[in-house]
């Protein structure tokens, strides 16, 4: 959309704004709820719109000024604003174009995370244990809700695979460039005679899918019920209230076993389902998509290696855009916008660079 027609967008922002204030609006929960995202969603965008308007008007006045002013000391000080003025103007124009970029459809949703060890055996799923402590503390900060579907650990305190759900606003617009491997180097604590061993770990993060968006046949899928395992305590290990689903034309099978109730884990396990039959369907686009055009943060390819965290150097790099952190263990502890923030800003630069590209 050029900027030029954000006048149209405008209007649409203060009629929003005056609907949400009328009794009727509070009548319908769900279309005030909407409304209420379309307006915070707009709302950055009104507000770069509004801020490059000033600066055009400030700038168009001292031009003016500078016309009908002969007082050298006074033009001096009028051309030093004009430069001042035309530096902010080509910023908020810049932001504007950034806003005005397409958006991730799933960018506002909440997620489903998988993370498995890979190689490296114990190594690999105590790290895959700090991975889900590292997700786990940054939602916190957040504000974000994590909860088990299901959890595969090990005696030592590892985690071999485990399946989350992570609810909370835009949650998949700051996780999702975490889908990948991540691979770790440092000494392992079972390890006598001081080696640095490498292991790996794949994250995959998925858009929690609707029903609306993704409806199963009930044809399709073979559900089990068996006898949960683990921690849990009595109830829950004493009651066949575990559910297997196995989607038949593909195989998929989630299981889940962390609710109270056989009804609970089968809501679970068909959230599961639904998003990564969704995932499958997105990643078969994408592979069409980028065998003509490869992002600068990466194609999300799980089986890229996006990250290591080196432990003796006390370093995490994230090889997607070349970016190198201190404080490793800052980052395990959940402080995670340190490498998120770079890759949003390097992907928003990407889309804005294809998108002049694109532009006849």
């Amino acid at each position: 959309m050029p900027i030029q027609d954000l006048h149209d967008v405008e209007r649409r922002y203060e009629e929003l704004a005056y609907k949400m204030s009328t009794p009727e609006a509070a009548a319908d929960a769900n279309a005030y709820a909407q409304m209420m995202r379309d307006y915070k969603e707009l709302t950055p965008l009104i507000e770069e719109y509004r801020r490059c308007r000033r600066l055009e008007q400030e700038q168009q006045e001292a031009q003016q000024l500078l016309q009908q002013e002969a007082d050298p000391a006074f033009t001096a000080m009028v051309q030093q604003e004009l430069c001042e003025i035309a530096r902010n103007l080509a910023q908020s124009r810049e932001n504007l174009k950034l806003l005005l970029l397409p958006k991730d459809a799933d960018d506002e949703k909440s997620v489903i995370l998988e993370i498995r060890a890979g190689a490296g055996g114990e190594e690999a799923a105590l790290f895959a244990h700090s991975l889900w402590r590292m997700y786990t503390m940054y939602a916190a900060k957040q504000g974000w809700q994590c909860e088990t579907v299901s959890e595969n650990t090990t005696e030592l305190g590892g985690t071999k695979e485990i399946v989350f759900s992570v609810e909370g606003d835009s949650v998949y617009s700051r996780l999702k460039f975490e889908s990948g491997v991540h691979r770790v180097q440092r000494v392992p604590e079972t390890e006598t005679q001081g080696r640095i061993h490498t292991s790996t770990v794949t994250v995959a993060v998925m858009p929690e899918a609707e029903e609306v968006e993704f409806e199963l046949n009930p044809k399709d899928l073979r559900i089990d019920t068996f006898r949960s395992s683990g921690a849990g305590g009595q109830h829950i290990n004493k009651t066949s209230s575990a559910i297997r689903v196995t989607h038949l034309p593909t195989g998929t099978v989630v299981e889940c076993q962390d609710q109270r109730s056989q009804r609970e884990n089968k809501e679970c396990a068909l959230k599961v389902l639904r998003s990564r039959l969704l995932q499958q369907k997105q990643d078969a686009y994408d592979e069409a998509y980028n065998a003509q055009r490869q992002s600068q943060v990466g194609s999300g390819d799980r089986s890229e290696k996006i990250r290591t965290y080196n432990f003796p150097q006390d370093r995490v790099t994230d090889h997607r855009i070349g970016l190198t952190l201190r404080n490793l263990q800052g980052v395990l502890d959940g402080d995670l916008d340190r490498v998120i923030e770079p890759l949003i800003l390097a992907d928003r630069e990407e889309k804005l660079k294809q998108n002049h590209e694109d532009t006849p």
